[in-house]
């Protein structure tokens, strides 16, 4: 995309001119529109349109939130990865219910969703963990994620370390490093519109199939 495309993107949104939301058989999959507004999001020119919050719980009741990146989805669900480590990783270990959300604010478009988060298998994991850099790889290496730092230093000295210790050959996948797929029982797309009569739309699962309806914005 052009940067004259870009701009006129934004102008055109800014100004409150949203697409309309597609008719919507009964039944239907909530993915085929979520690909088609992902698509979306990457043509318009945003900035890491696969950026979304990712809300846990802990088992206390805790909740907590932060941005990743969406890696891949299909009709299992959505995946990200991380650190087994971090405090997000032991929040799904003790509580799978997990939110996610993504917001377009030049598309004026959120998709909220909802369910249960399940580790990818070990051969998924280390197959992405293979297709990065190898400044990311050892970086995983690197990271004691979510623990406190002893003195300023201790992450760059522990990358010079391993990236002397890595010089040569394939960055071994860590055990302790992976993917979440999340699993979703209730999807809701938001399209902004004038005067705040936005369109909700969301899709919630039942056994094996989906239903779906409007709310009031």
């Amino acid at each position: 995309m052009t940067l004259f495309e870009k701009l006129r993107c934004l102008l055109t949104f800014g100004q409150g001119v949203a697409l309309p939301l597609p008719e919507i058989p009964s039944h239907s999959s909530p993915f085929p529109l979520f690909k088609q507004w992902f698509e979306e999001a990457n043509k318009s020119g945003i900035l890491l349109p696969e950026a979304m919050s990712v809300s846990s719980c802990s088992s206390q009741g805790h909740p907590s939130s932060r941005m990743v990146l969406l890696k891949k989805f299909d009709e299992q669900g959505f995946v990200f990865f991380t650190n087994y480590g971090s405090r997000k990783s032991h929040e799904l270990s003790e509580n799978n219910n997990v939110a996610l959300l993504f917001h377009w604010n030049v598309l004026q478009r959120q998709i909220r969703i909802e369910g249960t988060v399940e580790k990818v298998s070990q051969q998924e994991s280390a197959d992405y963990f293979h297709s990065r850099d190898r400044g990311s790889q050892v970086g995983a290496w690197a990271s004691k994620q979510s623990q406190k730092l002893s003195h300023d230093s201790e992450l760059k000295d522990r990358m010079a370390k391993l990236s002397q210790q890595y010089a040569e050959g394939e960055v071994p996948h860590p055990d302790f490093w992976g993917g979440w797929r999340v699993k979703p029982t209730y999807i809701e797309f938001w399209q902004g519109r004038a005067s705040r009569l936005h369109d909700r739309v969301c899709f919630e699962k039942q056994a094996d199939d989906w239903t779906h309806f409007k709310l009031h914005p």
